[in-house]
This record gives C-alpha cells, sequence and structure tokens, in this order.
C-alpha cells in the first residue's frame, strides 16, 4: 500500500527539532559513505519558462529511496500561482516498495530551513544571537524556527520591500517574544547581525561582500537552483569560506557559485568542501571567531527523504494520510 499524504497532514506530524536532526545525520551520512545524492537533472523546453527538476537520493539509514519532482515556474507568480512546486515519492530501498507520495510544499520548506540551522550550527560563533533576514515570507518564518534550535536568538533584523507580509512575519512569530526590527535596506540587515539568511528569489546579486564583517555567518538560500541567478556577489563569494550543501549540484545548479568562477572571484579549490564533511569531522568549517562563513544552499534530494521517513512513520502512527493500492 502506498499512503498519500497532503499538505494539511504534513503541517501536524512535522516538527522544526526533530527535521534538524534528521537533515543533520543525512549531511553525515553524504559524507561517511552511507547515503548516494546524485546530482539533479533539470528539464525544459523553449516554449515556456518552467523548468522541472528531478532530485533524487537513496540512504541505508531511514531505509529509503526518494525523487521529488520540482517545477520551477516563475511566470506562475503573474498567474496568482506558486511559483515552484513539488511532489515527493518514497520507496523502501531493499525491496523498491512504493511507500508514500508527498505533497512537496511544507516538506520543502522545514527541511530547507532545517538545513540552514545545521549549517549555522557548524559555522557560526557559539555566540551568535542577532538573526538577519533579507525577505520575510513564509520561509523566513520556517528560518526563525530552525536557527532557535541552535543558536540562542534574542534579536531578529529583517528588510522586506512589502509593509504588509512584515506585519505578517512579526504576527507568525509573535509567540517566540523576539526583539524584531524592520530596517529599510539589506545592507543595514548585514551591519547589525551575527547571522544573515538571503531568502529571496534574486536573479542579480542583491548583497554585496564589502558588507561581510569578521565573525559573520551568512545561509544564502533563495535564489533559485539556475547557473545564472544569485543573491551574493562575486566580492561575498570571495571573502567567506564557502560551504556547499552538495559539490555535484552547486557545479550545476549554483549561480553564486558559478558566476563568481566565471568572473575569476573565485576558483574551485577555494570553496572549503560540502556540509556533511564539516558535520563528520573531516573538514574544518569555522576556524576562529574571525572568520567570515558562508553556506550555500541549492538543495538535495537527501533532506526530502530525511524528512518524508519522518512525516510517513508519524503519519502511520497516527492514522493520517489515504492508503493506496497503485498495483490493481
Amino acid at each position: 500500500m502506498t499512503l498519500l499524504l497532503n499538505a494539511s497532514s504534513l503541517q501536524t506530524v512535522l516538527d522544526m527539532p526533530s527535521t534538524v536532526e534528521a537533515v543533520e545525520q543525512v549531511f553525515a551520512d553524504i559524507a561517511n559513505g552511507t547515503a548516494m545524492q546524485p546530482t539533479p537533472v533539470a528539464m525544459n523546453v523553449s516554449s515556456a519558462d518552467s523548468s522541472f527538476i528531478v532530485m533524487p537520493g537513496v540512504a541505508a539509514g531511514p531505509g529509503m529511496a526518494s525523487v521529488k519532482l520540482l517545477a520551477d515556474i516563475p511566470s506562475n507568480a503573474g498567474r496568482g500561482l506558486p511559483t515552484q512546486r513539488s511532489m515527493i515519492m518514497l520507496s523502501d530501498h531493499v525491496t523498491g516498495e512504493s511507500l508514500a507520495i508527498l505533497d512537496g510544499r511544507v516538506p520543502t520548506r522545514i527541511r530547507t530551513a532545517a538545513a540552514t540551522a545545521v549549517a549555522t550550527r557548524h559555522l557560526a560563533r557559539p555566540e551568535a544571537s542577532t538573526l538577519g533576514l533579507v525577505g520575510a515570507g513564509a520561509l523566513a518564518v520556517a528560518h526563525v524556527e530552525a536557527l532557535l534550535c541552535v543558536r540562542p536568538i534574542k534579536r531578529v533584523v529583517v528588510w522586506t520591500r512589502s509593509a504588509d507580509r512584515m506585519e505578517e512575519f512579526r504576527a507568525a512569530i509573535a509567540h517566540h517574544d523576539l526583539h524584531v526590527e524592520s530596517v529599510d535596506s539589506v545592507e543595514a540587515v548585514f551591519s547589525a547581525s551575527d547571522i544573515v539568511c538571503t531568502l529571496t528569489p534574486a536573479v542579480e546579486p542583491i548583497v554585496k561582500g564589502e558588507w561581510f564583517r569578521p565573525g559573520l555567518h551568512v545561509n544564502a538560500v533563495g535564489a533559485r537552483p539556475r547557473p545564472g541567478e544569485r543573491e551574493i556577489d562575486a566580492a561575498g563569494m570571495a571573502r567567506a569560506r564557502v560551504v556547499v550543501d552538495h559539490w555535484g549540484t552547486a557545479k550545476t545548479k549554483s549561480g553564486a557559485y558559478l558566476v563568481a568562477l566565471s568572473e575569476g572571484a573565485i576558483a574551485a579549490e577555494d570553496i572549503v568542501g560540502e556540509l556533511g564533511q564539516v558535520v563528520s569531522g573531516q573538514i574544518v568549517g569555522r576556524r576562529n571567531a574571525d572568520d567570515i562563513t558562508l553556506f550555500n544552499s541549492v538543495g538535495v534530494g537527501l533532506l526530502d527523504l530525511a524528512i518524508g521517513r519522518l512525516a510517513y512513520d508519524r503519519a502511520l502512527e497516527r492514522g493520517l494520510g489515504q492508503s493506496v493500492n497503485l498495483a490493481l
């Protein structure tokens, strides 16, 4: 039987602390060779601006193989539709049994923020307490939830173009009793923060490396997985100790990396390595309090597998979802 899980069921069964731990483990599994993360495949045709990205993975620990089909469609904004849609399929990694099909919206948002939290746990200064957010949408809310799992956040500094979105953000995180400050420029976020998460679908850089102060940690999250799109300029990539989520993905989908490389600002060997290598102790991320560190988050399929395992097990325990026999 295959379990079908919609967004409302997934919202019920998933929580941030356990997702952070599951995502951290799967990053370590990649580095230790007990999980396989192929480079994702992107497909498109010239008659539309849509890009379909296939994100597979398999891991012995969770005992699953997974694949996500992500549709990235910028023009959907003009249709009043989500610019990204996705679906995740989970299979038993021994028998091949189709275990579950999940709507991808909720898992993607939570696991993306959880990956940021893992990077922050291993790269930011332990005492970092001011979080800067470039963007104030649903992903920003998830990042507050995630970062509170790993650092003593007391203050949140936010830039967004939308006053309405800012008020929605304030309301969404009000129960955390944090000091929330709205600023009028991206530069002001960087001047005030210990940790900055960039969460916008920028095409051209909105962040300049000249704004990076000693000790800063940056999570570059928002840019779409397209080689020409980026939030961080080449100077930012050159100034920081950069850690990627997955080398194969960064080399094909990370605009921040690829453009900085093409401009001669960095060389491939300037990248410190993968986050899993830092988590497992194979390489050093932050060396001292003055290092500027940057996590280049493009997104990998094994994160969907990690959160999918959690969602599947909890849904079964609580009797949620709809079971269907696809073999009939």
